[in-house]
């Protein structure tokens, strides 16, 4: 399958808008600062880009590997001395970049970040049209292994459709023995994370980030809120903050209850089994008939 010129057009202009978010990220946050202010200003910052955050800002502190996005009125400020992953997605018309990159406040924790880095450069070079998944999660695998760390299995990179954020293909961070081969055209999003931990996370009880599950009727519950979000989101991640403007804060509250009753789905937070420290580092890659084109190219943040 062929990439269109005018794919590669909408993917440049995403890539560039996510890239500058990215830097502005690392621009601001630092120990003390408030993560609801951070995701706000991210999120902002994406949409004054010209295009729409894909999902709610992740923030993700220590064993906090992913699913953390500051909650309506949060308290919480980056840690002194922590290691900080901050993901984030643009979509414009239901493309979508997703990419993410990892701050160390302790030079202690900058070999982490340095094997997710090598884990997704090493990625890249080996994907190209034919591959077998599993080769490019051996190579993730090897690469971070490479430093003294283990990758989280449970987490994996994932194939991206137009307002499809997992679209169903996973680029594992390990040899899992996945027989599907890459095809051109295709888009992926590549994450390996890197732990000092167990290299699994678990689902945390708490739940920051929510889908619409199907699209809402008159006599469902709180339809107002619900039609809100079909029309204002769509079929993709959000927050409870980004209700408030319209709601008010109670909107939390509506939400939760709707999700438990399946009205939308949830994400939960997921945090390292063994309590270890995750980094982080993501991009969002075009499969061309030469290999895989960058759409953000997050690892030249990194130099």
């Amino acid at each position: 399958m062929h990439v269109s010129t005018d794919l590669i057009k909408i993917y440049e202009k995403l890539g560039s808008i996510a890239r500058d978010a990215l830097n502005y990220a690392l621009s601001i946050v630092e120990p003390g600062v408030p993560i609801l202010e951070l995701c706000g200003k991210i999120e902002d910052r994406i949409r004054q880009g010209g295009a729409k955050p894909a999902f709610p800002a992740n923030i993700g502190v220590n064993n906090v590997a992913a699913h953390y996005t500051a909650t309506v009125g949060d308290s919480s400020v980056i840690p002194k001395g922590s290691i900080v992953k901050i993901d984030i997605g643009a979509h414009i018309d239901g493309y979508i970049v997703d990419t993410a990159i990892t701050v160390s406040f302790n030079p202690m924790y900058n070999q982490l970040i340095k094997a997710a880095a090598k884990a997704l450069e090493a990625a890249q070079l080996s994907m190209k049209p034919g591959v077998i998944m599993s080769m490019v999660g051996a190579q993730i695998e090897k690469a971070i292994r490479s430093f003294g760390f283990k990758p989280i299995e449970n987490l994996s990179g994932h194939l991206i459709r137009r307002y499809e954020l997992h679209a169903g293909k996973s680029i594992p961070n390990y040899d899992n023995g996945d027989r599907q081969r890459i095809l051109e055209g295709e888009v992926y999003a590549v994450e390996p994370f890197s732990t000092n931990g167990a290299g699994y996370v678990d689902d945390a009880p708490q739940v920051t980030i929510y889908r619409l599950m199907k699209n809402p009727k008159p006599k469902d519950p709180h339809y107002d809120v619900l039609a809100y979000v079909a029309n204002e989101i769509g079929p993709l991640p959000f927050t409870p903050r980004w209700l408030v403007p319209r709601f008010g804060d109670a909107v939390s509250s509506v939400v939760d209850k709707l999700y438990n009753k399946g009205y939308v789905y949830g994400y939960p937070v997921l945090v390292e089994h063994g309590k270890g420290l995750v980094a982080q580092v993501e991009d969002t890659f075009i499969i061309t008939r030469d290999g895989a084109i960058p759409v953000v190219n997050v690892l030249s943040l990194l130099k």
